[in-house]
């Protein structure tokens, strides 16, 4: 009995452990966390792809089955609500300006399926004037860098592109001359504005300490004199035509330092040796958009006029009446010599207002009656300010 008694313990013990075998098997086959986490990123990623796509087929139609296809594929002020209706809807934690950014792109995008803008812009790549660009046109616009800003007017004025973007202020320096200049010699329109948010940084390949030449654009290097007479008194400050073409040369210049964005850095592989170098830390440069279109009035728009009045005393103030007495608050005059024999001025007027309001109609009338040349720039939608 004690032998059969041995012999049963371990059958019965190997029968326990058989049984047992099965649900081990089944705990190895469960899916480790890791790889539940990634089926459910790829799940997600799906999901998120396909709505954007139906978001972009939901805007396609919209632009085809339009009977004005070219204002819809330039609405700035429709875009801009858009663009607070996303940040204001957004719980986070995406930051709002990453789901605007996504918006944009996705806007850029269905409407090169339907019409690609051209778009000049004061280049190379990276300068400010691209990322103006960018931020109103997507980089699904074909962007064209061209050398000047009198050459952005060209292409637009010859057809060669839908609209151009050129500076045509900055809180901290003022007026754009070369801008300003070129609304005297040839008939383009404004019909749009960016207001970027500037900040210039110090580039270069190596340490400031072996830093001896300082490239910008004049606009840039004058943002940031105090900045680098207090800490780059030594280094020789050299203007070029754009922050992009400094960064080229800081990357391949011995010794140089260029004075321009983030993206430049990225784009032409270059250390940031100093940030935020802008004496005004609230610097902002207003970009025109110059095109043919006529936007419609939105309530908060901008209008722009080139005036030339009689050269005799008194005659500036009589024409700037017009504005008071209709209540109109004007937000910017400039001056420039008449070119040719003749002497005298022509001013630039901005102001608060569109052309098709009464109180707007009635100025202009006013200001055209003591005129020898008045010409209606444009108006416009008052741009937000992008950071």
């Amino acid at each position: 009995m004690a032998k059969k008694t041995s012999t049963r313990r371990p059958t019965q013990a190997a029968d326990r452990s058989a049984a047992r075998k099965p649900a081990a098997s089944k705990k190895a086959k469960r899916p480790q966390r890791g790889e539940a986490s990634s089926g459910q990123t790829q799940r997600l990623d799906r999901e998120i792809l396909a709505l954007l796509n139906r978001r972009l087929e939901v805007e396609r139609k919209s632009l085809e089955s339009s009977p004005n296809v070219a204002a819809k594929l330039y609405n700035p002020a429709a875009d801009d609500e858009l663009y607070r209706a996303i940040e204001a809807s957004n719980p986070g934690p995406l930051p709002a300006v990453t789901a605007r950014r996504i918006y944009q792109e996705l806007l850029s995008a269905a409407r090169a399926q339907v019409r690609v803008l051209r778009v000049a812009y004061l280049g190379p790549e990276f300068s400010f004037s691209h990322l103006a660009a960018i931020e109103r046109f997507g980089q699904a616009a074909d962007l064209a860098p061209v050398s000047t800003i009198a050459a952005v007017f060209e292409e637009v004025n010859r057809g060669h592109a839908t609209y151009g973007i050129a500076p045509i202020e900055n809180s901290t320096d003022g007026r754009v001359v070369d801008t300003l200049s070129m609304f005297t010699k040839l008939p383009v329109r404004i019909c749009g504005e960016i207001q970027l948010e500037i900040h210039l940084h110090l580039l270069a390949n190596g340490p400031r300490g072996e830093v001896n030449e300082i490239y910008s654009k004049p606009q840039a290097l004058s943002q940031c004199r105090e900045w680098l007479a207090r800490n780059m008194p030594k280094a020789r400050l050299i203007e070029v035509t754009s922050t992009s073409t400094a960064a080229q040369l800081a990357r391949t210049k011995p010794g140089a330092a260029a004075v321009a964005s983030a993206q430049a850095a990225v784009a032409n592989h270059l250390q940031i040796i100093a940030e935020k170098i802008e004496d005004n830390p609230y610097n902002v440069t207003r970009f025109a958009v110059i095109g043919d279109e006529e936007p419609k009035k939105t309530g908060n728009d901008r209008t722009a006029v080139l005036l030339q009045i009689p050269h005799e005393p008194g005659a500036l103030h009589e024409a700037l009446n017009a504005f008071k007495k209709n209540g109109i608050n004007l937000t910017w005059i400039e001056s420039f010599p008449l070119h040719g024999p003749e002497s005298g001025y022509q001013f630039f007027l901005d102001f608060e207002g569109h052309a098709s309001q009464p109180a707007v109609q009635k100025a202009l009338a006013e200001l055209e009656k003591r005129a020898v040349r008045m010409e209606l720039l444009g108006s416009y939608p008052k741009g937000k300010v992008f950071k």
